[in-house]
């Protein structure tokens, strides 16, 4: 069973409103709502705007997405962190997402590693106090951009409040096979994001300074089941027994088209187990 989110990260460069998107999601049968928390901060002049509001509507936040330092003083990056529980409290989520640092693990040094380490496991007991997870993300030049590398991150902080959001895409562009990944992963795997390419080449497409620029190019950005990651593979791949939280994470022009669309075939497909299972 698929629990399937919109992220507002989709309208960054679109003038539309929370209860517009709220109202397009309902509509277009999706579960939930990934907030990036820069929009959740721009909403703070708004406190009707709060979890209970979306749970009348039959939604959830499934996840306030954001990053936090891993370099600088430690009381700035918990400053950071408190503000985001908070945040998260407000939209009644305890899952929020982050990054593990911005080198690629192969460049960490033992020393890398071990600051990597110690700021993780610092995040993770303030998180735990506050009730709150934290999901890292596997992505490329992190800490978590591979399969192996998340799986020592998670021993070596060994701390029951830090997760995994499994970008499967990203496990694919890092030459691993995604259904092996969530396998191995599967425990700890507590959100997935689900986005596609047109082919390899145009993979930097998501690079940050290109997927925040309204100028960016989103050549190769297609929807979920017309790229080079077999997604239907993958999500076939899931077992039936577990509710598996997702957020389709596009990037790409006319939003509201290629989320409604992208989110039926999903149900589709799922439809289609029930009936052969």
């Amino acid at each position: 069973m698929m629990h399937l989110s919109l992220c507002t990260i989709s309208f960054r460069h679109q003038l539309v409103s929370l209860p517009e998107l709220a109202t397009f999601a309902a509509g277009a049968g999706l579960d939930g709502i990934e907030l990036w928390a820069a929009h959740a901060r721009g909403l703070k002049h708004q406190p009707a705007l709060n979890g209970d509001w979306l749970e009348a509507m039959g939604l959830g936040v499934s996840m306030l997405s954001d990053y936090l330092p891993f370099a600088g003083p430690y009381p700035q990056g918990r400053e950071k962190l408190r503000e985001l529980c908070t945040l998260a409290g407000h939209w009644n989520t305890r899952k929020i997402r982050i990054f593990a640092g911005k080198k690629a693990s192969a460049e960490c040094t033992a020393a890398d590693w071990h600051a990597l380490v110690c700021r993780l496991r610092d995040y993770c007991l303030r998180a735990e106090e506050a009730g709150m997870t934290l999901l890292l993300e596997t992505h490329p030049n992190t800490g978590a951009d591979t399969t192996e590398a998340t799986g020592e991150l998670l021993a070596a902080v060994d701390h029951p409040a830090l997760k995994v959001n499994l970008d499967v895409l990203h496990i694919w562009e890092a030459g691993e096979d995604p259904v092996r990944a969530w396998r191995t992963l599967a425990p700890q795997v507590q959100h997935l994001h689900l986005k596609n390419i047109r082919h390899r080449q145009y993979l930097p497409e998501f690079a940050s300074d290109n997927v925040y620029s309204a100028a960016g190019s989103r050549a190769g950005m297609v929807p979920l089941f017309e790229g080079a990651c077999d997604f239907a593979h993958f999500l076939n791949s899931l077992p039936d027994g577990r509710v598996h939280s997702a957020s389709l994470e596009w990037f790409g022009p006319a939003p509201f088209e290629v989320i409604a669309r992208d989110s039926q075939q999903i149900l589709r497909l799922q439809t289609e187990r029930l009936c052969h299972a």
